[in-house]
């Protein structure tokens, strides 16, 4: 079984590649949310179709602020760190275990 160990390993590897760069596009989202960025430039219109399907149920289970503040990116953050917190180490641990 060592080739079923290999390919959840590289599938755990991935994942956590993955998870890494997402969440990196959910701070930078943020952060440009800050300045208010021209909406028709390609990088921010290329953040918004990457990150609203995550973003946009967060936002409509949790309201915004009275201030205006939308927490939603960083309970999409905390989201994100737990699964790659949790789920690849356990991948990892049954590659392991199956080696």
């Amino acid at each position: 079984m060592p080739f079923l160990a290999y390919f959840i390993d590289a599938f755990a590897s991935i994942l956590n590649t993955v998870l890494w760069v997402y969440t990196w596009l959910f701070i930078i989202r943020a952060l440009l949310s800050w300045v208010n960025p021209d909406p028709w430039n390609p990088i921010v219109q290329f953040l918004a179709r990457v990150t609203d399907p995550v973003l946009r149920p967060i936002q409509q289970m949790i309201p915004m602020w009275r201030l205006g503040i939308d927490i939603s990116p960083i309970i999409a953050i905390l989201a994100l760190q737990f699964i790659q917190r949790w789920l690849v180490p356990s991948l990892q641990e049954i590659a392991w275990n199956l080696r």
